[in-house]
């Protein structure tokens, strides 16, 4: 069948199935969705929450991607006040025009996972249903909490509502009621849309229900920090500690909570890394992927340097060796506990690139990303494998230490470009 016979078809179909509903529906073009507010959906400052989707009538394959940013725990951070690293993303709410605005959505466009044109890279998403969930929450696509925060101007206390979860929950509603179900679904998200992939995936898997479905987390992980713990083995203990409370991860009606009392092999609700290998437990027919970058230097200092002040104190290289040393450790908690995880469980961790610190491997385009020594070339095979159901889940990790710093030439020179100015604003 030719492509226009398949989109006659696609089409006939939706006006048979819903009178009037084809007319609706535009194709090829990001459309603002505004969350219902019975949801409990909502931005960090009560402004409403919107998703953004493009599609396609010739498949009903879909991407979900959640979009990174920063996270917050304190008056400053949630009012936008300091650097993108230390900060709320969207302080001011995402607006029906985000995607014509200079923000994250831009930046987040940058992917070429959620582009149609393939300039920065291929990738079979590309022809894919795309939602595009924003970040406005301060609490990595995880909260369901409404904080006052006063640390900064006791005068004048900030009213916060983390509601990350809610606004993931009301995506997956929303995607059950307007798009067709799925033949294959892919969740996927970079930095805080890493960790928010993984901890809405259950319910996105659950509501929108499609026949075939997989994970991509690009470094976003859920690192072991088991409440029994101590920050000298778990270094990110101190961290979530200080998080799972005030986003209300682990309330009753929290995003661990909820999911583990109905399907208790998910996880553990005092270790959230559990659910790494409790998902591919409850869905045995999924796929799951997590990677990271071993050099990481944005997702470390969100990490640690608020609860270290040793490392607080540093600055320059001696702060990202610091960084690094806790990192590392993190890194190899991650990895024994993935090993221990079902045979339908992958991992990718190249060593580094020079964007952003070594930190996504999505963001911009795909360069730098391979693990030559194994003969992959780029991020684009661990996706490809993760959704190819006839092959064993891949598991990488590059242990050449030096190699990546000597391929100058192997990244886009916008890569570059970027580094020598990221300083300024990360």
């Amino acid at each position: 069948m030719s492509m226009l016979s398949r989109t006659l078809a696609c089409a006939l179909g939706l006006a048979v199935a819903a009178p009037g509903a084809a007319l609706a529906v535009e194709y090829y073009k990001w459309t603002a969705v505004t969350l219902p507010a019975s949801s409990g959906a909502s931005c960090g400052n009560g402004t409403p929450a919107r998703i953004f989707v493009n599609r396609t009538p010739l498949t009903t394959k879909t991407l979900v991607y959640f979009e990174g940013g920063g996270a917050c725990w304190n008056q400053a951070g949630c009012t936008g006040q300091g650097k993108l690293t230390e900060v709320a993303s969207n302080p001011n709410g995402v607006s029906e025009k985000y995607f014509s605005e200079a923000n994250l959505a831009a930046f987040g466009q940058a992917t070429p996972l959620i582009t149609r044109i393939p300039l920065l890279g291929k990738i079979q998403t590309q022809s894919w249903n795309m939602v595009y969930v924003p970040y406005c929450t301060g609490d990595v696509h995880t909260g369901n909490s409404t904080q006052v925060y006063n640390d900064l101007d006791p005068a004048k206390p900030t009213v916060y509502y983390h509601r990350g979860y809610l606004n993931g929950k009301a995506t997956a509603q929303w995607m059950a009621d307007n798009l067709p179900r799925p033949e294959q679904l892919l969740v996927s998200g970079s930095s805080a849309g890493g960790v928010g992939s993984t901890a809405n995936y259950g319910w996105l898997r659950l509501i929108v229900n499609p026949k075939k479905s997989a994970l991509v987390a690009d470094s976003g992980p859920l690192f072991p920090a088991p409440q029994a713990g101590t920050p000298d083995r778990y270094p990110s203990l101190p961290l979530q500690n200080r998080v799972r409370s005030l986003w209300g991860v682990d309330r009753p009606d929290g995003i661990a909570t909820e999911l583990i009392t109905m399907y208790p092999d998910a996880g553990d609700v005092s270790d959230l890394s559990t659910l790494n290998t409790g998902l591919p437990k409850v869905f045995p027919n999924d796929r799951f992927g997590y990677m990271s970058f071993q050099e990481d230097g944005i997702f470390s200092a969100f990490s640690y340097t608020s609860f270290y002040p040793e490392i607080a104190a540093l600055s320059g290289k001696e702060k990202d060796k610091a960084l690094n040393v806790l990192w590392r450790k993190d890194l190899n908690n991650w990895v024994l506990q993935l090993r221990t995880a079902s045979s339908n469980t992958g991992f990718y961790l190249p060593l580094w690139r020079p964007f952003l610190k070594s930190h996504t491997l999505v963001t911009m385009d795909f360069t730098g990303t391979g693990i030559e020594e194994q003969g992959i070339k780029s991020v684009v095979q661990f996706y490809d494998n993760v959704l190819d159901t006839s092959k064993p889940v891949m598991r990488a990790i590059e242990y050449d230490q030096q190699s990546d710093f000597k391929r100058v030439l192997a990244v886009n020179p916008l890569q570059w470009l970027v580094a020598l100015f990221e300083g300024f604003f990360l």
